[in-house]
């Protein structure tokens, strides 16, 4: 009985407290499941169970990769695999962003002067980055000592942060600074979804703007006024834009037609190891379902 009063009482927490709720089975197992990732997610990397996968960004006018995106994923040996939307928020909720998300960057940057090395000229790499990260004082140092330490060229290392992110825009414009000192591309991730003032566009060093998937997805009209709308901004702006989550024929035309200069999504590959990834390199061009 006390174990469901503890489940009753985290459930109306987490609907925002001073209320009261009623246990279910389905918050009975829900909240099993959150104590299980919560107890393994503690040794995920002590036991190597995290891994990154790359999908490829392509250039629509000559369907070549251009760049990759960093995608982590856990394969948890209990749980198997187990979603980012579960894993992430939980790794942020614990601390446990910061080391994970230098475990992430040091492994890019290995695995980016590798495939040069082997001759794969890949232009960048593009690493999401979690707000917690992004605020954390020594974010910048780490960025620093990980680009020193793999001797990769920075230039070849794009960081992803969302427009939530740099509601304070005046530490989030000495960071971004400081990291485009390094030599670092700047991206914003989920273009569109935020609240935001526009007006960081033109007081940050950005390089790229991602138009959300949401906005490519169904594409009705007010979508494609949008996208149109967010593909002409960054172009006068003289940003570099991506669509993501392409999947069908008349997306890509579309945004082709926009002249967006680059997209990722299934249409081209699904996210993929490393060696996968450097078999879809020596294609001269990523056809659908290629992959």
């Amino acid at each position: 009985m006390i174990r469901q009063a503890d489940t009753a009482m985290y459930h109306a927490k987490q609907n925002g407290g001073n209320s009261h709720c009623f246990i279910s089975d389905d918050q009975n197992d829900e909240l099993r499941r959150y104590y299980q990732l919560e107890q393994e997610i503690k040794h995920a990397l002590e036991e190597d169970e995290f891994s990154i996968v790359y999908q490829p960004l392509i250039n629509l006018r000559n369907d070549e990769i251009t760049g990759v995106e960093a995608l982590l994923r856990w394969n948890n040996k209990k749980l198997g695999p187990v979603s980012p939307g579960e894993f992430i928020p939980l790794l942020e909720e614990l601390g446990l962003i910061i080391p994970v998300g230098n475990w992430v960057l040091q492994s890019v940057c290995d695995q980016m002067v590798s495939w040069h090395k082997k001759g794969f000229s890949i232009d960048r790499v593009a690493v999401n980055v979690s707000p917690i990260q992004f605020v954390n004082q020594s974010f910048v140092h780490d960025v620093k000592e990980i680009i020193r330490e793999t001797k990769m060229d920075p230039v070849w290392l794009e960081l992803e942060i969302t427009e939530g992110t740099i509601l304070n825009i005046d530490k989030a414009e000495k960071t971004l600074k400081e990291l485009r000192d390094l030599g670092v591309h700047i991206s914003i991730d989920d273009f569109g979804t935020g609240y935001s003032s526009l007006s960081y566009l033109k007081r940050l060093p950005i390089n790229t703007l991602k138009i959300d998937q949401s906005f490519i997805r169904d594409l009705d009209v007010n979508d494609e006024v949008i996208v149109n709308t967010i593909i002409t901004m960054a172009k006068n702006l003289q940003f570099n834009i991506i669509a993501e989550g392409i999947e069908t024929d008349y997306q890509l035309s579309y945004l082709k037609d926009q002249d967006c200069h680059e997209g990722q999504g299934y249409y081209f590959s699904k996210p993929i190891d490393a060696r996968e990834l450097e078999q879809a390199y020596k294609c001269t061009s990523l056809k659908p379902n290629a992959i």
